[in-house]
């Protein structure tokens, strides 16, 4: 046995060899996450919420997204690999399989913290389940008292916020202070909910914001590196939203339509009128576009309800991403998302929008007026 461990490490190095090894747990973990959901929510409260903190502590400290450093740099790593690879290949065939091998285990590591922090999320009981709600169809008439109940949120909101004349609102305060803010959130939500775990956490701004635009992501949770990363190009009000549903992912929230609704649910848990805005206003844009889908006439009524500053800012954000709208980065990007969504049990793209089932049946079976 131990021949045979010093002939695999003459070709294997260490640090790659014990990768692998983590990998073939890992892929056991996964598997079982993905049969049973008892184990894949023990997995991600009691385990994976250790290693999402420990991640998100060794890198919120730095002023800059590691993650993006590390995408940014990739061509320069493979032009690396190629010009020290190859000719390794001339030099030694040993050399060469253990640079070879060295390089792979970026692959079982990148497979290893996906599991470990955040694969299981998607396969644990729903968010209907932890908040004790009721997966069903809703109707018209119950997106429409829904949006309701939005609107009178925002249209609350509207004498406290600051509009340009350009039609968008102000963030009142800067990006370090939001972050502290929806952290206290957060610690109300985790007060709440026995599924959140107490994290203070960093959110990264990106500094590639303008090109990540094209993409349409505004935000991403990089769970290689524990990071929140925030596309600041997009408007203020879309912000709060954004970064409480990436910090919603950093706290093993995984599903997209899950993360919307935990985002808006904090948003309301924050003191700052801006906050509780930013939540209303982005899960109201989500079902007026069911609303708009479903009858024609109702979202009509509700349209001409919400008060005109806010109407200014919806129809400032369709002109801003008219501007992007249309290109081969966000084509491409939204594939790549859709099969990876796909490949995790959800429904792929589309389940960005399933908030609107968790809003309506949050306003209209009761679960608003009981926590209000």
């Amino acid at each position: 046995m131990k021949g045979c461990l010093k002939k695999i490490h003459e070709y294997v190095p260490i640090v790659p060899m014990v990768l692998y090894a983590l990998a073939f747990v890992a892929l056991i973990i996964h598997i079982i996450s993905v049969n049973c959901t008892a184990f894949a929510d023990f997995f991600n409260i009691h385990i994976s919420s250790f290693f999402r903190a420990l991640l998100s502590y060794a890198t919120g400290w730095l002023p800059i997204s590691v993650a993006e450093t590390i995408i940014l740099s990739i061509p320069i790593s493979l032009a690396a690999v190629i010009i020290i690879v190859v000719p390794m290949a001339n030099e030694s065939t040993k050399k060469m399989w253990r640079c070879s091998f060295s390089i792979l285990s970026v692959i079982a590591y990148l497979y290893v913290s996906f599991v470990f922090t955040f694969a299981t999320a998607y396969w644990g009981s729903s968010l209907e389940d932890k908040l004790g709600m009721t997966d069903r169809a809703v109707s018209a008439d119950e997106l429409y008292e829904t949006a309701n109940y939005l609107i009178e949120i925002v249209n609350e909101t509207a004498d406290d916020i600051y509009f340009t004349s350009e039609g968008y609102s102000i963030m009142p305060y800067s990006h370090s202070e939001l972050v502290s803010k929806l952290n206290d959130a957060y610690d109300v939500a985790a007060d709440k909910y026995s599924f959140i775990p107490h994290l203070r956490s960093n959110v990264k701004q990106i500094v590639a914001s303008v090109p990540m635009t094209y993409t349409h992501i505004m935000g991403v949770y990089t769970f290689f590196t524990g990071e929140a990363n925030l596309n600041t190009n997009f408007p203020d009000y879309t912000q709060p939203y954004t970064v409480a549903h990436e910090m919603s992912h950093q706290r093993g929230i995984a599903p997209e339509d899950e993360a919307n609704f935990m985002a808006f649910l904090v948003c309301m848990e924050s003191d700052d009128v801006y906050i509780r805005y930013s939540g209303a206003q982005n899960l109201l844009e989500y079902v007026l576009s069911s609303l708009r889908k479903a009858d024609s006439s109702l979202y009509s009524e509700c349209w001409y309800s919400i008060d005109s500053r806010i109407r200014g800012e919806m129809s400032a954000y369709d002109d801003f991403y008219d501007e992007y709208s249309q290109n081969v980065a966000a084509t491409v990007t939204s594939t790549i998302n859709n099969t990876y969504l796909t490949l995790q049990g959800t429904e792929g793209s589309k389940s960005y929008n399933l908030v609107t089932d968790l809003a309506v049946v949050y306003f209209c079976d009761g679960f608003y007026d009981a926590e209000n």
